[in-house]
């Protein structure tokens, strides 16, 4: 195949195949400068969504109509039935017809609390008048009301009546087979379609709600699986705790007890006293935590707020213990947040400034339990602190969040600490206890 030129493809006056034509500016469909991707991005978000006003009027529209839609549904009931009596009467029709056409439209106003009766008002105006949707209006709001109940079925059966019975009776049998066969076929249409819609809306709601059940079911197993998970994973971290950690604080209080009697300097003496005693006290405490591990309850064997007085005994320090409200009140898992926080703010005073007065403040609110810790500049030679791994205070914050509050550490303005904590007394599936009242 010969070689065409390359204006043959393109023409005289068009650039080679393949390389993207030059435009200058004033050619550009959009005039102006060229927009960044952000301008553009909010000019299209401009154009395409609703201004504020707009919306906010859209939504009130809509929860209106949500609010009253019963009112007007029945309104809007009403009005077909007359347009449809208004449309098909005709000019010569008797006064009677009128009035029973009037009532049959007038008493859809209570189609929602009393549907049979209702369905049996309009027959009289379907059968010897022109009110012929309120009939079916009514037989609608039966079949979504009652369902596959007698009733529905009687309404239906009416229905069919109304529209296959000509009224006078004498037209009606002077009527060939043909006339009749067609009016019935129109009788089972015209109580056929609003039965049909209503058990449709009927079990659609009835479907809704068992999805509903089926979903909230399904979350209470996929609950019931996960706190089946928790609970092996306690029994297993209880077994270890026991077997591992228990036994070695065992050896260690029996070594120290050992160490005591074979010693003769005083000195040493009181430090293997000192090691035996903590390892006791140690072993106890690991002992009441395996023993909640392995229960199936979160807050059961946890010290709480009604041991306050004896860890603040037992600590050691100087300690001004106020207590503002009804401790034994408070939902379990808050109090034994609580307790563990004045037990780790305890066990920091002692720590780095033990010669420090501390004060401790439990007061209840009305929908908080405030829990503040504060120690002053230690007195005297300041102690070397004991090692620390600088993890308590983040695991107050981590137990403090868990139930909804928070917790906060700082440094006071006279050389001491202050650690508040705030928990909220409202949990989920527990009553608030009540704050005191104050003359």
């Amino acid at each position: 195949m010969p070689n065409r030129p390359r204006h043959a493809v393109n023409g005289p006056d068009m650039p080679p195949v393949g390389v993207p034509a030059q435009r200058d500016n004033d050619d550009r469909i959009w005039p102006g400068e060229p927009m960044s991707g952000a301008e553009a991005a909010d000019l299209v978000s401009t154009v395409l969504h609703e201004p504020a006003p707009t919306r906010e009027l859209r939504d009130r529209a809509v929860r209106f109509l949500r609010r009253h839609s019963g009112p007007l549904s029945d309104v809007g009931a009403i009005a077909l039935g007359l347009l449809d009596v208004l449309l098909v009467v005709p000019k010569d029709a008797e006064l009677y017809s009128y009035i029973l056409s009037g009532v049959a439209c007038l008493a859809l106003v209570l189609r929602r609390r009393f549907p049979f009766l209702v369905l049996l008002a309009t027959v009289p105006g379907y059968l010897a008048g022109w009110s012929q949707l309120a009939g079916m209006i009514g037989l609608y709001t039966l079949a979504k009301k009652q369902a596959w109940r007698w009733q529905t079925m009687a309404g239906a059966v009416l229905m069919m009546l109304c529209r296959f019975v000509v009224w006078p009776l004498d037209e009606f049998f002077a009527q060939d087979w043909a006339h009749q066969v067609e009016n019935l076929l129109w009788a089972v249409v015209d109580a056929g379609m609003p039965l049909a819609l209503g058990l449709l809306v009927t079990t659609r709601k009835e479907l809704v709600r068992r999805v509903t059940e089926l979903a909230a079911t399904r979350e209470r197993k996929q609950q019931l699986q996960a706190e089946a998970i928790r609970l092996e994973e306690r029994t297993r971290l209880a077994r270890e705790m026991h077997d591992v950690v228990s036994h070695q604080v065992t050896l260690i209080a029996m070594q120290a007890g050992a160490l005591k009697m074979t010693v003769t300097d005083a000195e040493s003496r009181e430090i293997a006293n000192t090691i035996r005693r903590l390892s006791t006290k140690t072993l106890e405490e690991l002992r009441q935590l395996v023993g909640v591990l392995r229960t199936a309850g979160d807050d059961d064997g946890r010290p709480d707020l009604t041991d306050l007085r004896r860890l603040v005994s037992d600590c050691g320090l100087a300690v001004t213990l106020n207590v503002d409200g009804d401790i034994e009140a408070i939902p379990a898992p808050v109090s034994a947040a609580a307790y563990r926080t004045v037990q780790e703010a305890l066990t920091n005073v002692g720590k780095h400034a033990p010669s420090a007065a501390v004060s401790v403040l439990v007061q209840l609110g009305e929908d908080e339990l405030v829990v503040r810790v504060r120690n002053g500049r230690p007195r005297g030679q300041r102690t070397p602190a004991l090692p620390s791994g600088g993890h308590g205070l983040v695991g107050l914050s981590e137990r403090a969040e868990l139930l909804g509050g928070s917790c906060h550490a700082e440094p006071s303005r006279d050389g001491g600490f202050v650690v508040t904590s705030r928990f909220p007394l409202a949990l989920p599936g527990v009553a608030a206890p009540q704050a005191p009242q104050h003359a």
